[in-house]
C-alpha cells in the first residue's frame, strides 16, 4: 500500500502540515531559463510573473484558435467541456494537449516548458490542460484552494513535484478577476475536511466546494503573508507551485479573461491510485497512462 504523506479529508478537523518536498527541486542552477533573482523568488513566494513571454501576434493566433474551439458544437458535445454554474456559458476546454495541434505546439514550447523542467528537475509530461474562459459580466469566482490538495487525494499525484503555467491572452487587470495567490502559502499543506463524494469532479470543475481550506486556516496565511493579485499583459506567464493557495474574483466588468493552462508534473511523479479510495477522475481532467516526457523544444507559430 502506497504512504499517504499528504493525507486530506480524513478528519473532522482541519489540521497544518509544514512542506516535506523543495520547492525548486534542482539544485544546480548552471544554465538555468530564468534568473537566479527569478527562481529565487519562486522559491520564496511559490509563483512567478514573467511578462510578454509571447508576442502580440503569437496572443492572436492562439485567442483566435481558442474562439474556434469555443464555437465548435463538436467541442462543446466532447464532455470534455465546463460551463458556467448559472448562465452555461463555456468556463473551460480540457485537454487541449491532446486534441488541439497548436496547444500540443505550445505545451513543449521552450519559452515555459523548459522553466518548468528545470524547477521540477528533469523529465516532465502535462498532467493536466485546458483553456479557460472568465467572460465579462458573469463570470463567475473560483475559491481558495491548494491545486495539489485535490491531485493528490483525487488523482493519486503522491508528493510535491508539479506546477502550473498559465499563458495569459487578455490582460489580467485588478477588475476583471484576476488569479489571487497567498505568496509563501505553499510551505503548508492544509488537511481540509469531509470526505470525497464519487464523481466529484462534475461539481468541482464548475464550483469547488470540497477540498478548500477552512476560514481560519485562510485567515491565518492571509495574516501572514498577504495576498498578491497576478495582473500581467497578454502574452505574460504565471508560474504556481502546485501548493500555492489561490483563487479569483468574479468579473462584472466587460473584460473578459482567457487564458491557456498547462500543468507540468515530474515522470517520476505520475499518478498513482486517488489516495482517497475512490475511482480516478477521467482521464481527459488528469493524465493516467501517458507519461512520455515532453520533446520541449523551440517553436515558431507564425
Amino acid at each position: 500500500m502506497q504512504t499517504d504523506h499528504y493525507p486530506s479529508r480524513q478528519h473532522d478537523q482541519p489540521r497544518w502540515q509544514e512542506r516535506l518536498d523543495p520547492v525548486i527541486h534542482r539544485t544546480d542552477l548552471t544554465n538555468a531559463p530564468i534568473t537566479a533573482q527569478q527562481i529565487a523568488r519562486f522559491e520564496r513566494d511559490g509563483y512567478l510573473v514573467i511578462p510578454n513571454l509571447f508576442s502580440a501576434d503569437e496572443v492572436a493566433l492562439f485567442r483566435d484558435e481558442l474562439d474556434r474551439l469555443r464555437q465548435d458544437p463538436t467541442v462543446a458535445e466532447s464532455g470534455k467541456t465546463i460551463r458556467e454554474p448559472g448562465s452555461g456559458a463555456i468556463r473551460s476546454v480540457f485537454a487541449i494537449h491532446r486534441d488541439n495541434a497548436l496547444f500540443a505546439r505550445v505545451a513543449a514550447d521552450e519559452r515555459i516548458a523548459a522553466i518548468a523542467s528545470f524547477i521540477l528537475d528533469g523529465d516532465i509530461y502535462v498532467h493536466q490542460s485546458r483553456m479557460n474562459f472568465k467572460p465579462g459580466f458573469t463570470g463567475k469566482e473560483f475559491y481558495w484552494h491548494s491545486d495539489f490538495e485535490t491531485w493528490h487525494v483525487e488523482d493519486g499525484l503522491p508528493r510535491m513535484r508539479t506546477l502550473s503555467c498559465s499563458v495569459l491572452l487578455t490582460n489580467n487587470e485588478p477588475h476583471n478577476g484576476p488569479l489571487m495567490l497567498i505568496p509563501g502559502s505553499h510551505r503548508h499543506y492544509i488537511h481540509c475536511v469531509g470526505a470525497t463524494p464519487e464523481n466529484h469532479y462534475e461539481k468541482s470543475l464548475r464550483k469547488q466546494e470540497l477540498g478548500v481550506p477552512d476560514h481560519d486556516s485562510l485567515t491565518r496565511l492571509a495574516e501572514r503573508y498577504g495576498i498578491d493579485t497576478a495582473t500581467a499583459p497578454a502574452g505574460s506567464v504565471l508560474f504556481f507551485d502546485c501548493n500555492t493557495m489561490h483563487g479569483s474574483n468574479g468579473n462584472i466588468t466587460p473584460s473578459a479573461r482567457s487564458n491557456l493552462f498547462y500543468v507540468y508534473n515530474h515522470v517520476d511523479n505520475a499518478a498513482q491510485a486517488p489516495f482517497c479510495g475512490l475511482a480516478p477522475r477521467p482521464d481527459f481532467v488528469a493524465e493516467r497512462e501517458d507519461f512520455t516526457p515532453l520533446q520541449i523544444r523551440p517553436q515558431q507559430y507564425l
